[in-house]
C-alpha cells in the first residue's frame, strides 16, 4: 500500500538524490529507478499507471522525455507526470505543461520543502483525477456493500467492525504479511450530478489527513476503488476507542496525558489549516501503550480550501460534545476543537457526560447557557482547565492548541 515513484532519467546519481528525498518524505514509499538511454525508456515488467507518480527527465542521449511524456498521457490510467526541465530553461517549462505534463521541476539540487511541495500537489491533483473517473463509473445509488461480496486485492475479509448512513467499516487482513487494517467504504454512491456531498466529504477524509504524519493522528494506509465502492485502508487499533477507558472516570494524571496527547495532535491538524469538528471519546483510538490517535476526519474543514462543503447554518457533530458556536451554526475555528477537547476532559475526570438532556437542541442550548460544571475533588486541581476550554466564547477559551500544551506543561511543573 506504499506510494509508488517511477524516476526515469539517465543520471544515476540524481535517481538516488531524488529516491533519498522522497523516502525520506515517504518512508515506505517504493522507488523505481530506470535509466532510458540504456534500455527502452519504459522499464520492462512497470507499468505506468500502477505508479502514483512519475519524475521524467526532459532528454537523454537518443531520447526525448517530451515525447515519452505525450505518449504516456495518451495511456489510460495515468499518473502524474513531473517534467524535469532544465534549469532556468522557461520555454521548455512551458512546453512541458502543454505537452501534458502535471508539473515541472527545473533539474537542481532544491530544497527539500520546495521540492516536497510540487510533489505532494501533483499527487493531491492525480488522487482527485482517479476519484472523479472512478464517480463517473460508479452505478447511480447503489445502497450498501455486502462483507461477504466486497473485495479488497491483496486482503481478506475478517469482519465487519460498523456500519452507518454513508460508509461500512470492515477489519482485514494481508495475505502477505497477516497486517490487520482498517477498510472504510463508501456504501452510498451520490448521482454524478449531486455536487458536493457525502462523496466529497468522504474523500476529503483521506486528503485530509494523508497530510499529517504524527504518532497522535492515525496512519493512512491507501485510497483506491474496489468493487465499484470508494475505500480508505487505515490503521487498526486493537485496544479500541476511549469510550472503553472512562467507564467511572481515569485517574487525573492519566486524563492529563490523554488530554496532552489530543491536544498535540490538534496541533499538528490545525497547523495545515484543518478543523476535526467531531471529535469525542469514539474519535480517539488507544493503543496498547497508552498513545492516542485521532480519527474520522469525515466531517473535518480545511480553513484554507475555497470550497465550504456544508451549507450555512448545516449543523454536523455529535450534540454532547460540540462548542455553543458549532451547534448553532455559527462560523467555526481551532477554538471549537478545544471546546470539545474540554467535554472530553472533563468525562475523562469524572464518567459523566458535562450536559445531557431529552433532546439534541437542549443539550445544544445546556453548551450555551447552563454553568460551567465542577469537578470532583480529587480533579480540582484540573478545574481552570476545563474553565477555560468549555468557556462560552472562543475569545475566553485557549486560543490555539499549542496554548494549550504550554498550558499543561505549566501544570505538570507546578505539581
Amino acid at each position: 500500500m506504499s506510494i509508488r515513484f517511477l524516476i526515469i532519467d539517465d543520471h544515476a546519481e540524481y535517481r538516488d538524490w531524488l529516491g533519498h528525498h522522497l523516502t525520506a518524505e515517504w518512508g515506505e514509499a517504493e522507488i523505481i529507478g530506470h535509466n532510458p538511454a540504456e534500455s527502452p525508456p519504459l522499464p520492462d515488467g512497470v507499468s505506468p499507471s500502477s505508479c502514483d507518480l512519475i519524475l521524467l527527465d526532459h532528454r537523454w542521449p537518443g531520447g526525448s522525455g517530451m515525447d515519452l511524456l505525450k505518449e504516456l498521457k495518451r495511456r489510460p490510467g495515468c499518473p502524474p507526470v513531473i517534467l524535469l526541465t532544465p534549469q532556468g530553461d522557461q520555454e521548455a517549462a512551458v512546453d512541458a505543461i502543454r505537452a501534458g505534463a502535471d508539473d515541472f521541476l527545473p533539474k537542481v539540487h532544491l530544497g527539500h520543502e520546495e521540492l516536497m511541495a510540487t510533489i505532494r500537489e501533483s499527487l493531491r491533483r492525480g488522487r482527485q483525477a482517479t476519484a472523479r473517473m472512478a464517480r463517473l463509473k460508479m452505478p447511480a445509488r447503489e445502497e450498501t456493500t455486502d462483507p461477504a461480496t466486497f473485495v479488497l486485492r491483496g486482503h481478506r475479509f475478517v469482519r465487519l467492525l460498523a456500519r452507518g448512513g454513508i460508509s461500512s467499516v470492515y477489519l482485514m487482513e494481508s495475505d502477505t504479511d497477516g497486517e490487520q487494517v482498517v477498510v472504510k467504504v463508501l456504501t452510498e454512491v451520490p448521482d454524478v450530478a449531486d455536487g458536493p456531498g457525502d462523496f466529497e466529504r468522504f474523500l476529503q477524509e483521506y486528503e485530509l489527513i494523508s497530510e499529517i504524519h504524527h504518532r497522535n493522528v492515525v496512519k493512512i494506509y491507501d485510497l483506491g476503488i474496489a468493487d465499484d465502492h470508494a475505500y480508505i485502508a487505515m490503521e487498526f487499533f486493537p485496544e479500541g476507542d476511549l469510550r472503553k477507558r472512562i467507564g467511572t472516570g481515569l485517574d487525573p494524571d492519566l486524563a492529563l496525558d490523554f488530554l496532552d496527547q489530543m491536544a498535540r495532535a490538534l496541533v499538528a491538524i490545525h497547523a495545515i489549516g484543518v478543523l476535526h469538528r467531531d471529535l469525542k471519546p469514539g474519535n480517539v483510538m488507544v493503543r496498547e501503550d497508552n498513545s492516542l490517535a485521532l480519527i474520522d476526519f469525515g466531517l473535518a474543514k480545511q480553513l484554507r480550501t475555497a470550497l465550504d462543503i456544508t451549507h450555512t447554518g448545516e449543523i454536523f457533530g455529535t450534540p454532547y460534545y460540540m462548542s455553543p458556536e458549532q451547534g448553532h451554526g455559527d462560523p467555526v475555528d481551532e477554538r471549537g476543537d478545544l471546546y470539545s477537547l474540554g467535554v472530553i476532559l472533563y468525562e475523562m475526570l469524572t464518567g459523566m457526560k458535562p450536559y445531557v438532556a431529552a433532546s439534541p437542541m437542549s443539550v445544544i442550548y445546556k453548551h450555551s447557557h447552563a454553568a460551567i460544571p465542577r469537578l470532583p475533588p480529587q480533579a480540582a486541581h484540573l478545574q481552570g482547565l476545563i474553565n477555560t476550554l468549555m468557556a462560552k466564547a472562543p475569545i475566553d477559551r485557549y486560543q490555539s492548541a499549542t496554548d494549550l500544551v504550554e498550558a499543561i506543561q505549566t501544570l505538570r511543573a507546578a505539581a
